[in-house]
């Protein structure tokens, strides 16, 4: 047990957490929260390389998600890590990019419409979006900014032991940018394919001897057209941090950072005409079916935090962490109805947004190693604190129709005074969670924790002035057993529950129960070449209950009664071999059906869960050259996926190649890829009237200095 000094120390920082942020960013910008930890100890602890330093390659090694310090390869779970080194390569500008190399998942499933869509193991998981171990929001509204990242990790499965309310398919957890102890000073230009036009700085300086006093600043400046007419994005982001010295033992970072967005967004062409026949013959890709004068959406997000790490004398670690985000969007959606007789125009609807809202997450926890007669423990006691709000206001109005064979825009979108939407929606979560690492001998792991959520979820409908206050609580926990049975060759099983809030009413004015969900995976990890390749195979059975499916009975309401279920299997490679070339690559086959639809009419019990194909696989390659052509690169890869079904039609399965080439000299770069190398013709997914556009060929070539 930790010494009276280390305990009264974790609860007043937990109780003080708030006023000390205040106290250090009275005079700040906004900004993100992560932790620190130079013994690499849990999430929070983040080495970061720049680009000139040696981590370069694809194998990240040793994970920061799970608040451990054991490597990746010995951790009996699955946990992708997308590195730097990769999302470079690739030049990848979205957190889509990133996750196109993570087995198992589905990203932009709902194309380019401005916000990050994903699904992990078959289950929605869009608002399972963490940063640095924290919570961003409860749904997830604005884009993330792939360029303040320095690698993109994926827990699959429940893991509400560590992060409390998680959807049962997993999490995405992005770690931030944060200052070094060495000077640099990177600028980087890019042009593209559709009048993309890139511009970024990466500045860090040391303010003392010893490097733990640091201030480093990101920042970025993109505009871009798309393939479709009248669709168009804006960026603005920057994030500065400062890393304080406050002596050997304890590491102190305040993070921060401000992004603005403004985009139109595409929404994808009818089913007639794309992936169903039209008398009227093929619609063009390019198509726009919204309004260019429609009021485009507009995103303002600030980020407020720190990360503090203290290592104690009698070997406790102490993590606490924290941040407060805000953010505003508002802009107007104009979406595909149906085509009248003629399959010639399209009646369309058209509702105009507002959302705002604000998050405080905090999380606290001690640590420590210790040797006893049953094994070696690594023990983890923590509590984590979070408090999100969001406010909707929406209008549903008209729009005339558009011949979308001869279109002619210019229609006013008409919008009432009164709004459909009107709500501000509460959630606050206190949760406990303890967990012990046990190893056994030189080959035996056990890792089991238990964790107490308790809840309360209050919603106000500003229309009907109803109030509903919705507490929940709910016990969670996993538990795992790996056993080395030869050298580098690790087979495991594993256990895990999770717990989720469910918001709203339904027909009758009651609450929703919670989500739950659990999961049984049995997988082997095997280490290679000195730990520079690892090979990750899994096999899984993931239940999901209490999911809010739509009420037949009752149009515009939902009950939660329904059930889906995912079961498949997944394997994984990364690896730096030692004669310059880098890989990951992975495969995945993922049936994931409706096992309880609560007795609707129409039942859809059986069906596949939308827009998740059964099988899909990725692989990116860099090959570094060496002696004559060292400072040359050539990188590429190809993904594809099997058929996929979404609202009652089919899409079909496709195939993309990439392809690109760099040089890095002493103190400049340079990079051309070509994405979508043959332009195939593909959809990454759809909704009931629309199917989603994939990305058809894009170019980009960037210029890069290096100080």
């Amino acid at each position: 047990m930790p010494s009276l000094r280390t305990r009264a120390v974790f609860v007043g920082l937990t109780a003080l957490a708030p006023s000390i942020l205040f106290a250090q960013t009275s005079s700040s910008t906004p900004t993100d929260a992560t932790a620190s930890n130079t013994d690499a100890s849990q999430l929070p602890t983040v080495n970061v390389v720049s680009d000139s330093d040696a981590g370069t390659g694809f194998n990240a090694g040793k994970p920061l998600v799970n608040k451990s310090s054991v490597p990746l390869s010995q951790t009996p779970q699955s946990i992708s890590v997308v590195p730097r080194a990769v999302l470079d390569s690739q030049q990848a500008v979205t957190l889509s990019d990133a996750l196109k190399n993570v087995t198992g998942v589905v990203s932009n499933q709902y194309g380019r419409r401005g916000w990050d869509d994903l699904i992990i193991r078959g289950q929605v998981a869009s608002d399972s979006l963490y940063l640095d171990g924290l919570r961003t929001a409860a749904s997830n509204r604005v884009a993330e900014q792939l360029f303040g990242l320095e690698q993109v990790e994926v827990v699959k499965g429940p893991a509400s032991l560590l992060y409390g309310l998680v959807l049962p398919g997993g999490l995405v957890n992005m770690v931030s940018k944060r200052p070094q102890g060495y000077d640099f000073a990177n600028a980087d230009v890019t042009i593209g394919s559709h009048d993309f036009r890139e511009a970024t700085v990466d500045l860090n300086k040391s303010l003392s001897e010893n490097g733990k006093q640091a201030f480093r600043i990101n920042g970025l400046i993109s505009n871009s057209n798309d393939a479709t007419n009248y669709v168009w994005f804006k960026n603005r982001y920057i994030a500065p941090s400062l890393s304080l010295d406050l002596g050997a033992r304890t590491d102190f970072t305040i993070l921060t950072s401000f992004q603005e967005r403004g985009y139109i967004r595409q929404q994808g062409l009818p089913l007639s005409g794309s992936i169903t026949g039209n008398i009227n013959g093929s619609l063009p890709r390019s198509l726009f079916i919204g309004e260019p004068t429609a009021k485009p959406y507009n995103a303002i997000e600030t980020r407020l935090g720190y990360s503090l790490t203290h290592r104690f004398d009698d070997g406790w670690t102490l993590h606490n962490n924290l941040r407060w985000q805000q953010f505003t969007m508002s802009g107007q959606l104009i979406a595909a109805n149906v085509l009248n007789a003629s399959s010639q125009t399209l009646t369309r609807t058209a509702t105009d947004q507002t959302y705002t809202g604000q998050t405080f997450t905090m999380d606290t926890n001690l640590q420590r190693s210790f040797d006893t007669a049953v094994g070696k423990h690594e023990v983890t006691f923590g509590t984590d604190y979070l408090n999100t709000r969001e406010d909707v206001r929406s209008f549903t109005c008209t729009v005339a129709a558009l011949n979308v064979y001869n279109p002619v825009y210019g229609a006013r979108v008409v919008c009432p005074t009164t709004p459909t939407t009107n709500t501000s929606t509460t959630i606050r979560d206190l949760g406990i969670y303890l967990r012990d690492q046990i190893r056994f001998g030189d080959r035996w792991q056990l890792v089991a924790g238990l964790r107490r959520d308790n809840t309360a979820t209050y919603s106000d409908n500003l229309r009907t002035s109803t109030h509903t206050n919705n507490p929940a609580g709910a016990n969670t926990g996993s538990a795992a057993l790996m056993y080395e049975v030869a050298r580098g060759v690790r087979p495991y099983v594993s256990y895990a529950t999770s717990f989720y809030p469910n918001s709203g009413t339904d027909a009758s004015g009651n609450t929703f129960k919670p989500e739950t969900g659990k999961q049984v995976e049995a997988g082997v990890k095997v280490e290679m070449d000195e730990g520079r390749t690892n090979l990750n195979m899994a096999v899984f059975d993931l239940h999901r209950r209490n999911v809010l499916v739509s009420d037949t009975a009752n149009t515009g309401f939902s009950v939660a009664v329904g059930e889906q279920r995912s079961r498949g299997f997944e394997i994984g490679l990364t690896s730096d071999f030692k004669n310059g070339l880098s890989l990951i690559a992975g495969y995945a086959y993922t049936a994931a059906t409706v096992t309880d639809d609560g007795g609707q009419s129409v039942t859809t019990v059986g069906q596949w869960l939308d827009n998740v194909p059964r099988h899909s696989f990725n692989t990116s390659a860099r090959y570094r050259f060496k002696g004559e052509l060292n400072g040359w690169e050539l990188n590429g890869g190809v993904r594809g996926q099997s058929m996929q079904r979404t609202s009652g039609y089919r899409l079909p399965g496709y195939v993309v190649a990439d392809a690109g080439v760099a040089y890095n000299a002493a103190r400049w770069r340079a990079a051309l890829n070509v994405k979508n190398l043959f332009n195939t013709e593909y959809y990454a997914g759809g909704v009931a009237r629309a199917v989603a556009l994939g990305d058809d060929r894009t170019i980009m070539l960037t210029l890069g200095y290096r100080y």
